[in-house]
């Protein structure tokens, strides 16, 4: 069984290095120059190679699509993932929530690991070769179609990737082969990216990491995101950990309809905060309110909450009316954001949309449409939140593609 992997991402090298242990000959293609250059740049270079969350706990964090990953999951979940890496060495650590990292805390430690795993397999790698078309005869595989020529196989895995972070490589061409080859590909957005707002407060702020604080949207009357952890404010709205993961709720959504909000204390109730207020007002008496509140929050988010309770920080504390003080409270608890646009695409920590998962076998990940054909990782469309949710598709779809390619062998 002659095996081609189009791409040396987490998917592709995982993909290829199981289905050549299991006796298939294996050639991966990556116009890149070198393996893994996404990995490089996961998980602020650390790589959150998994999260431990198992069955439904796992699929809670997906998305889109999470029942395609039902029996994929089941063939090779987390646990199985990180004796996988162990195996060729790389020592793990688990950190809050389950995120799973390399104890070196080194991106670059993964792909090592993974281009071993391929090396001690066999497979052959060739680096700054691009595949312009997948070749088929008579609805099966036959070849690729490269600048270099063409490749003869009897399997195919695209392992492209999305279009998110095309600098790394990912530039949509698996979008374009599923098409070429008569498959569904849903509408594309971005998805885990920050968020452009029209109140101007976080661009004040810009810099700043909010933490332990809680964001949330609402539809109508319909929660839609509701989570604590921490906001960065930047030069076009926020981003951070929570923004992220709400843009992966709302991605494709009119955001014109999303009502979103800060607490910015979530561990105090209403009447909590009112008492919090007036034992910091008596404390600080004497002072102007601008000055009056460095214990409650800090100091570069405390003219942007006055403004958006319409309070003036050059009011005495001594002579705040209640009224005033309560709006302070209410803006505290509910400071407003405007969301008006999710940055590019070419921002987003993963492509949302993809492979129609109707046109996929979820079990091997082989096409319903041409035999021989594979699809695995971000080019499918399925996709999680951050913490480890995406890369574990993208290992979870590769062992189930490469054992696919393995069974095919069998069979013929």
């Amino acid at each position: 069984m002659r095996l081609v992997v189009i791409g040396a991402g987490a998917a592709g090298m995982l993909c290829a290095a199981v289905a050549a242990a299991g006796g298939a000959a294996v050639t991966v293609l990556e116009k890149n120059e070198k393996c893994g250059k996404k990995i490089y740049i996961t998980g602020k270079g650390r790589c959150n190679v998994t999260n431990t969350a198992t069955g439904d706990a796992f699929l809670r964090n997906v998305m889109r699509n999470p029942r395609f990953l039902l029996s994929a999951l089941a063939r090779f979940d987390s646990e199985d993932l990180m004796a996988y890496l162990a195996r060729y060495g790389l020592a793990l650590k688990q950190e809050r929530g389950g995120r799973v990292f390399p104890v070196s805390d080194h991106a670059s430690d993964v792909t090592r690991t993974l281009e071993r795993a391929m090396a001690q397999a066999g497979v052959q790698v060739r680096l700054g070769v691009c595949v312009q078309d997948i070749l088929h005869q008579q609805g099966r595989v036959t070849g690729v179609q490269t600048d270099h020529g063409v490749v003869e196989c009897d399997a195919v895995a695209v392992c492209t990737g999305g279009i998110s972070y095309p600098s790394t490589g990912s530039t949509g061409d698996g979008y374009r082969f599923a098409r070429q080859t008569g498959h569904r590909v849903t509408e594309l957005f971005a998805s885990l990216v920050g968020l452009e707002t029209v109140e101007t407060w976080p661009q004040a702020a810009q810099g700043l990491t909010l933490k332990n604080v809680a964001l949330r949207a609402k539809k109508g009357k319909k929660t839609l995101f509701d989570e604590q952890g921490e906001l960065l404010m930047t030069h076009f709205g926020v981003s951070g950990p929570l923004a992220l993961s709400l843009s992966s709720v709302i991605s494709g959504m009119a955001l014109d309809q999303i009502a979103v909000s800060v607490d910015l204390k979530p561990a105090l109730t209403p009447e909590m905060l009112e008492k919090r207020l007036l034992r910091d007002f008596e404390k600080y008496t004497n002072r102007y309110l601008i000055h009056a509140l460095d214990d409650l929050m800090p100091q570069r988010m405390i003219a942007q909450v006055l403004a958006a309770a319409g309070v003036d920080g050059q009011t005495p504390v001594n002579q705040l009316r209640a009224q005033s003080r309560q709006a302070l409270a209410a803006a505290l608890k509910a400071m407003p954001l405007t969301i008006a646009a999710l940055r590019p695409v070419q921002e987003a920590v993963v492509t949302r949309g993809g492979v129609h998962v109707g046109d996929v076998d979820p079990r091997t990940m082989a096409s319903k449409k041409i035999q021989g054909l594979y699809f695995a990782g971000e080019v499918l469309d399925v996709d999680g939140l951050t913490g480890g949710y995406n890369l574990q598709i993208a290992f979870s779809t590769a062992y189930s593609a490469a054992m696919g390619v393995l069974a095919q062998q069998e069979e013929s």
